[in-house]
């Protein structure tokens, strides 16, 4: 049998970095007076010693603070917390903060404690909501190592060991957009995903091959980067678009790349939706403003919100409210970019 792994304590980051232990508190707690250099050396010994402040984590979970932490994943990997014409997020964090107020909490959002940028205050909570997790994520794995309560919205594509998830319906979401494009007579349909590996856009693109295996169509997948915004929709305008037979719809998932998608195919010639269908798979005010006005999935992230904050109190209360029912997987809003 593996003989269980010490973990380092304050005392030993303390000898090892030749400072006191209650320097060392300071450093992690955000209290008392510590010089900028000696701060940043004691985090580097922390962290080659593979040193976590614990001791946060042990005390939340036997005294309640009545927060609860959220992470919005996604926006980790874009280069601003306030992403332009991206109102999703605002709506979740909004709707969330609401919801856990009327059931007694706080809310605090934080960006990942996993990274050596996180302040030290991320870990004050009781527990901690994530939208779309990554594959492998490392919050929800520091999280299950400490027994912290959590709870995803998504999963990790690549972590079976946990059910502390809601199942945002991506799937039969796609599938239903697929059909919807399929209805108004498209017949060619490609889609374009983001590359953040997280179950939005890995279950997405394996609907979509499932979707065109059974009907014998070659798949056209085009990947762009969350962050690139409107340029990846551009991008993938010329990645589809160059060959002599081009797709008749288009399935992107973000509303800036469908957007910019929109731009490039108006400036290239096509018409939307007479040459071209085009989908989002998220409304945002890119997809309302956009002319045509593009047809978009609303998320619906005001109920996911509710649901998730419920069903985490539910969890941190040990008590079985009532958790708030609608469908979780997004309403297709038709407008002028399809037919």
């Amino acid at each position: 049998m593996a003989e269980r792994r010490v973990r380092p304590t304050i005392h030993d980051v303390a000898r090892r970095a030749g400072v006191s232990a209650t320097t060392v508190s300071h450093t992690f707690s955000g209290k008392g007076v510590v010089a900028a250099g000696t701060r940043e050396h004691v985090r580097e010994v922390a962290r080659a010693m593979g040193y976590r402040p614990d001791a946060v984590a042990r005390g939340l979970r036997n005294n309640r603070l009545g927060v609860i932490a959220l992470v919005l994943r996604p926006l980790e990997t874009l280069d601003s917390f306030l992403p332009e014409g991206v109102d999703y997020f605002l709506r979740f964090a909004g709707q969330a903060a609401l919801a856990a107020m009327e059931l007694g909490y706080g809310l605090m959002l934080v960006s990942d404690p996993t990274q050596d940028s996180s302040p030290a205050a991320a870990l004050a909570c009781d527990g901690f909501l994530i939208t779309e997790p990554v594959q492998n994520d490392p919050l929800v794995a520091m999280l299950t190592e400490e027994r912290m309560p959590f709870l995803t919205v998504g999963r990790d594509p690549e972590n079976a060991g946990y059910d502390s998830w809601i199942d945002t319906g991506t799937t039969p979401m796609t599938l239903q957009v697929l059909d919807h494009l399929r209805g108004s007579g498209a017949r060619r349909i490609a889609l374009v995903t983001g590359t953040d590996r997280n179950s939005w856009n890995i279950d997405a693109e394996a609907a979509y091959r499932s979707w065109t295996a059974q009907r014998e169509q070659d798949p056209l997948v085009v990947h762009q980067p969350e962050t690139a915004g409107l340029a990846g929709g551009s991008a993938a305008y010329r990645e589809l678009f160059s060959a002599t037979s081009f797709p008749d719809a288009v399935y992107c998932l973000t509303g800036r790349h469908a957007a910019g998608l929109l731009t490039a195919l108006t400036e290239g010639g096509l018409r939307v939706p007479h040459d071209v269908q085009l989908i989002a798979g998220s409304d945002s005010e890119h997809t309302r403003s956009a002319t045509p006005p593009i047809t978009a999935i609303d998320l619906g992230p005001e109920l996911l919100a509710r649901v998730a904050v419920t069903r985490l109190a539910n969890h941190l209360d040990a008590v079985d409210r009532p958790i708030p029912t609608g469908d979780l997987q997004g309403r297709l809003i038709v407008r002028g970019s399809t037919r």
